[in-house]
């Protein structure tokens, strides 16, 4: 195969992708090579509309189609409660559970002090804006399990404390419907701790 064309392009950007390497980009570039019209064709023209029009959310980090997200500019949403999480594909998770029906805040990444990543690179002077803005009630801390998660949740927690809303977290343990055989020990450990008695 000859280097440098479109071909080897295509593949290579695809490749790139989460989940993808570079079987699957060569897999999926023969089969638009082979379907131009039916799939080639409609995915160049959602991909160009795509680069034109999706932003991120100017209020909460989420994805948007102008300034602000469907989220951020619903009035059935509580305005006085923000969940706070790490990237958005936290948040489409919250949202897909269809109990949560406050706002959201989009960090994009925890605190890390090997990779240089501190309060300004996640905006979290702007997200304490926010919550005094909001004269927000509660502050869920949405953010992973890990030691990076854990950590940027106990500095949020410091930095809001003056703010007057209560700061929770989600709840730590077995899923519903997971069965202990094919749980992480982490989570086991954390369903233990976080057990209550059956009433």
């Amino acid at each position: 195969m000859a280097s440098d064309n479109a071909v080897d392009a295509l593949i290579k950007q695809l490749a790139r992708l989460p989940g993808l390497g570079p079987r699957s980009s060569r897999r999926i570039v023969l089969h638009l090579v082979k379907r131009r019209q039916q799939q080639l064709d409609p995915l160049v023209a959602v991909l160009t509309e795509f680069q034109e029009t999706v932003v991120s959310c100017k209020e909460c980090g989420n994805v948007a189609i102008g300034d602000l997200c469907p989220i951020c500019t619903s009035e059935e949403r509580v305005a006085n409660v923000i969940c706070i999480v790490e990237s958005v594909a936290d948040l489409w998770a919250l949202e897909r559970s269809r109990m949560y029906k406050g706002l959201y805040h989009v960090l994009g990444g925890v605190l890390s002090a090997a990779t240089g990543v501190g309060p300004e690179e996640l905006g979290i002077p702007r997200l304490i804006e926010r919550v005094q803005e909001l004269q927000a009630t509660e502050v869920i801390l949405g953010l992973g399990a890990t030691v990076e998660g854990q950590a940027t949740a106990h500095y949020i927690a410091e930095q809001i404390q003056h703010c007057n809303a209560t700061v929770t977290s989600l709840g730590r343990g077995i899923p519903m419907g997971g069965e202990l055989d094919y749980l992480d020990s982490g989570t086991i450990a954390a369903s233990l701790i976080g057990r209550r008695e059956l009433t």
